[in-house]
């Protein structure tokens, strides 16, 4: 059996559905972004694509920081409406309970299990989108999301994205990284 080509997606499983948060003339406002990642552990700094058109990048360029808040299945349709409408004609203040942490210009969401307030470091423009490079100030989840002080992905049960339009669910524990490989030959 050999390979088939298919259409150039970019497809890199699994993509977090991350809703980013920033304040806009005073208030939050919140996108849905799937191209949202960590890229560096030392300094932790994630990336993130946004179309040059999204509301929320303005209160992104003009604060300098934003949030990453990880939704859980639960969240989402309150999730997928944020991606759906704009904050040029959609006030996204009150959809979530909001808070913030130290930088105080980066709106975080209370009922996401997972948030992170972001410095700006870097904006980069690559086609339509600018690529935002935030270092993660601090994070902050609920105590039932955390074992062993790091967050458990079961119970965060966060939303997966698939570039086929689709959310998903993670799956079981498969093996630990790192480790599994050690005896392969």
């Amino acid at each position: 059996m050999g390979k088939k080509k298919i259409s150039g997606k970019p497809f890199v499983f699994p993509m977090p559905t991350t809703i980013v948060g920033a304040n806009v003339n005073g208030k939050p406002t919140f996108m849905t972004i799937a191209f949202c990642n960590m890229i560096s552990s030392t300094p932790p700094i994630f990336g993130l694509a946004s179309t040059k058109t999204h509301y929320t990048n303005i209160g992104i360029k003009e604060n300098q920081t934003f949030s990453v808040n990880i939704p859980s299945t639960e969240l989402v349709k309150a999730t997928d409406y944020c991606g759906l409408v704009s904050g040029h004609k959609t006030d996204k203040s009150t959809v979530f309970s909001n808070f913030y942490g130290e930088l105080k210009t980066a709106p975080m969401i209370e009922e996401c299990p997972l948030t992170m307030e972001c410095k700006l470091v870097k904006t980069v423009e690559l086609g339509k989108n600018y690529i935002f490079f935030g270092e993660v100030v601090a994070g902050y989840a609920d105590e039932h999301y955390i074992i062993d002080d790091s967050p458990d992905l079961k119970k965060i049960d966060p939303i997966i994205y698939s570039c086929g339009d689709n959310y998903w669910r993670l799956g079981e524990y498969l093996a630990k990284a790192f480790n599994v490989g050690k005896n392969f030959k």
